[in-house]
């Protein structure tokens, strides 16, 4: 069972993957211009996910939505990744001070909800750009790596390699990116599956509450604009919140079976 949820995420991602990069130039899609004639009409033979209330085809705004998922959730990720880690690594290897200083830090994130914080961040700023939501989203999404590694590079400071590189003169921080970091990296990567997953549905929610670009073809913004016409029209909200749910399933399906192959302990 676990293989199947395992190669069916694999089989979602790749087509997620497939959409955000190619699907903006499909033929229809990027040329595609509102008809007042096909305004909020449902599923048929021409249009299976029917049409929105400005007259575009919904499954192409979806498809086109696919990519800015895509971007906010592959750059959140990397950008949260690279600074917990590295933070997390420095906390640990150091110890004492530097790392109490770090997990207080680390606490007071953990304590505030971070949509609020990325609404905030973007309401002071007043720049609604996806650019400003990756930041406003990377700002807290870095605490789960950080405590990760952190709890790994414990566990790994003190075994002989470390100390054998310690003693032959090796740098701190040569160290910590030689040793500490490569051995920390399954682990980075398994949370990482499940980053993308929660910076998408974080994305969603802020295009949902209304921030974010107008006239955006988020999946967000497509389930709240589909919200009006939910009584006479459930077409416009229920696909792009499916394929979101899809999307969200197969990140976390493949994060599974991800651990499962690379957690030595789960293969015993």
């Amino acid at each position: 069972m676990q293989r199947i949820n395992y190669i069916a995420g694999i089989v979602i991602i790749t087509a997620f993957v497939f959409a955000g990069i190619f699907g903006p130039f499909m033929p229809g899609v990027s040329g595609e211009q509102p008809s007042i004639e096909n305004q909020l009409r449902p599923p048929s033979g021409e249009a299976f996910f029917g049409y929105d209330e400005s007259g575009y085809n919904l499954f192409h705004r979806i498809i086109a939505g696919a990519r800015i998922a895509l971007v906010v959730g592959l750059f959140t990720t990397l950008i949260s990744a690279f600074t917990g880690s590295l933070i997390g690594a420095v906390s640990g290897y150091f110890g004492g001070i530097t790392d109490e200083i770090i997990m207080r830090i680390v606490d007071i994130l953990m304590s505030f909800p971070g949509i609020l914080l990325s609404i905030s961040i973007i309401a002071v700023t007043q720049n609604p750009s996806y650019a400003m939501i990756i930041f406003a989203l990377s700002i807290t999404s870095w605490v789960p790596y950080a405590r990760l590694v952190r709890s790994q590079t414990l566990s790994l400071v003190n075994r002989d390699f470390v100390v054998a590189a310690r003693a032959m003169g090796a740098g701190d921080f040569y160290i910590i990116r030689r040793h500490i970091l490569p051995n920390c990296f399954n682990s980075i990567i398994v949370q990482a599956t499940f980053g993308v997953a929660a910076a998408i549905i974080a994305e969603s929610a802020l295009s949902f509450l209304g921030i974010g670009p107008q006239d955006s073809s988020s999946w967000g913004a497509l389930i709240d604009s589909g919200t009006q016409y939910l009584l006479i029209r459930w077409h416009l909200a229920f696909f792009p919140g499916l394929f979101l749910f899809i999307t969200v399933m197969g990140m976390n399906m493949f994060g599974d079976g991800l651990r499962d192959k690379l957690d030595p302990r789960l293969k015993m």
